[in-house]
């Protein structure tokens, strides 16, 4: 089990949406610390946090963010971008641009936080995917999504012998700026950080917030025809 009481948490994103709503949630478990990261650390509002500037994207930026933050115990990766590029009409460097936020700054911190973690006696890390990294929807954002999630997978294989758990949060539409637009049920903020930080404090490999997620999960079993129904007819 890990324990959020007492712990020092660095939440990329933290400023707004499903990051602000972990930074609350944290501390209402008890957490010691919070770094919430921003592009612009000015941006963070939570009185009780610590903001820190940190562009995920840009090696020197998390470098010095972990300097920083030398006494992290779990990290959650959950910034992100929603490009959506179209594979065959959108500029590549749509699609570059998309990786390097959604699987290249996960890869990043992780890798500058790992030896922190492992320093400070183990811990946590937990990535925020989407369900649409099992269903491909979404051109680059579902395929920097579905990178991410194989990522999560290989990072918790390679972390269980240094003491450091891993999960990896799947959600659906999530009641925040980037899906202001659609109409569609959505799930609070406050929801997905309160299942999220179950998932960390039991050790869950995935958490699979709303019922869109789950079916969606159970379908990769099926025939390709349940998760797009074009191709059944």
């Amino acid at each position: 089990m890990t324990a959020i009481s007492g712990a020092t948490v660095l939440v990329t994103g933290g400023s707004r949406g499903i990051g602000k709503a972990l930074v609350e949630e944290l501390y209402a478990r008890g957490a010691k610390k919070v770094y919430a990261t921003a592009r612009d650390a000015s941006t963070v509002r939570n009185s009780d946090a610590v903001p820190l500037a940190l562009e995920v994207t840009d090696p020197a930026s998390v470098a010095a963010a972990a300097v920083q933050a030398q006494d992290v115990t779990i990290l959650i990766n959950n910034a992100g971008r929603a490009v959506n590029a179209s594979f065959l009409d959108s500029p590549v460097d749509d699609v570059r641009t998309e990786f390097e936020t959604n699987f290249y700054g996960p890869l990043l911190t992780a890798r500058a936080f790992v030896p922190i973690i492992e320093r400070n006696g183990g811990g946590h890390l937990l990535n925020v995917h989407s369900v649409l990294s099992w269903v491909a929807l979404a051109g680059s954002y579902s395929a920097s999504k579905a990178a991410v999630w194989s990522q999560t997978n290989s990072l918790r294989l390679d972390l269980l012998p240094r003491g450091i758990q891993v999960t990896g949060l799947h959600v659906g539409y999530v009641d925040t700026d980037l899906v202001a637009h659609v109409d569609a049920p959505k799930t609070a903020p406050a929801e997905v950080a309160r299942q999220a930080l179950d998932g960390i404090e039991a050790n869950a490999a995935e958490v699979l917030v709303d019922e869109v997620s789950r079916q969606v999960k159970r379908g990769l079993s099926g025939d390709l025809g349940a998760l797009y129904p074009q191709l059944a007819g």
